[in-house]
């Protein structure tokens, strides 16, 4: 699958909207809803997150909840299945659970019993910001027995030191 062009992409970001001061005084909160409801916007997306991972894996968890409609669209197009990495107490009998730290308090992920053993599993969130959800992500698919093949993100927020807490990550917009 070719990467999306330059101005694809440009297409797809512009689409971004733009709240100065939410959620509070000083935050300019980028919404990536416009694109999300944007069939050619959203494709290209959805492309350029699998591009630089194309081979290299079974199946795309998805993380709660902008990544469940990402990762959808991502396994629609290349032909694999779907994990849903959800917030704790979302699922009657999850295979996994992993708790991490906030920058105020905990929270905790879980997924269901569907990976099978050695299976190769992309990650896909919509902003990567502090990292810990996405590290406790891979914890996750490590603890269900499955490899994580990469980590994909619409948008990073620089500054924030996601990375050094999620490890690599293909982030295609940064702010």
């Amino acid at each position: 699958m070719p990467a999306p062009s330059e101005a694809e992409m440009a297409y797809a970001e512009s689409l971004f909207a733009l709240t100065p001061d939410f959620p509070e005084p000083g935050v300019l909160f980028r919404d990536i809803s416009p694109m999300l409801a944007d069939p050619k916007a959203l494709r290209t997306t959805a492309e350029a997150l699998i591009h630089p991972f194309s081979g290299q894996f079974d199946i795309i968890a998805g993380i709660e909840a902008r990544g469940f409609v990402l990762a959808g669209v991502m396994a629609g197009v290349c032909g694999s299945g779907v994990l849903p990495v959800r917030k704790a107490g979302k699922l009657p009998d999850p295979a996994g659970y992993v708790e991490y730290a906030l920058e105020y308090g905990t929270a905790a992920i879980e997924a269901p019993g569907v990976l099978k053993p050695g299976q190769r599993v992309l990650l896909v969130d919509d902003v990567l910001a502090t990292g810990g959800t996405l590290a406790a992500s891979r914890t996750l698919v490590q603890q269900l027995g499955a490899e994580v093949a990469g980590a994909a993100v619409v948008l990073e927020l620089e500054g924030l030191g996601g990375r050094e807490v999620a490890g690599e990550v293909h982030a295609l917009f940064n702010a």
